[in-house]
């Protein structure tokens, strides 16, 4: 098998900061809502040794990109505890929701800094993108916190999205909501090695959008 050591060490070197500010967020908003949590465990840092999981950070990303599956990834979640924030249903919505929000941010940042700084290459009637590393490496952060928003969006235990279900579930549904959740992390890695096509087809649209707007 040729693997571009290349391309995968990109990938892992531009989801490292883009997880590490995801989790960040979430403990950003916890602390202006009443929660200190995170700051006290000493997590509201951009030091990647205080974030990096080693399988979730850097052995999974590297295992899907070997095997031409994507980039995915995940640090160690910010510690959140949600009885600590002034109004816990609602607050809690947007220590979540704030994470994808960053990514989708730093996504249009790419966008921003490609068009102002890159051209794409005309070869006929077909234009490429420029193939140059300083523009590979743009457009593969901009790549990887697309799908970074996408993916933590999906309205599934433990993802950033599930925080949407549980803001309106009805209190007597709670309890079964809590067994799925003990078994959404194992789903989620299943779905995410066993089924990589009904993945993509969710992330085709903003992928789409992503290369229409560079």
């Amino acid at each position: 098998m040729n693997v571009d050591w290349g391309q995968v060490l990109l990938v892992v070197g531009v989801l490292v900061p883009s997880v590490i500010l995801h989790e960040v967020s979430h403990g950003v908003v916890a602390l202006l809502y009443g929660d200190d949590t995170a700051k006290q465990a000493g997590r509201l840092t951009l030091n990647p040794v205080r974030h990096i999981d080693p399988f979730g950070t850097v052995i999974l990303p590297i295992l899907l990109s070997l095997g031409g599956l994507g980039a995915f990834g995940y640090a160690k979640p910010v510690p959140v505890q949600p009885n600590r924030l002034r109004d816990p249903r609602q607050h809690s919505l947007y220590v979540s929701l704030v994470g994808p929000a960053v990514n989708i941010v730093l996504a249009l940042v790419a966008v921003v800094v490609y068009r102002s700084a890159f051209e794409p290459v005309r070869l006929g009637d077909a234009l490429f993108l420029d193939p140059s590393w300083p523009a590979r490496i743009v457009f593969t952060f901009g790549f990887v916190n697309v799908i970074l928003a996408v993916f933590n969006l999906l309205p599934i235990p433990p993802l950033d999205g599930s925080a949407t279900i549980e803001r309106v579930l009805p209190q007597r549904w709670w309890p079964a909501w809590l067994r799925v959740r003990q078994w959404s992390f194992g789903i989620l890695l299943l779905l995410v090695l066993a089924l990589p096509g009904a993945l993509t087809t969710v992330f085709r649209p903003a992928l789409d959008l992503y290369a229409r707007l560079l």
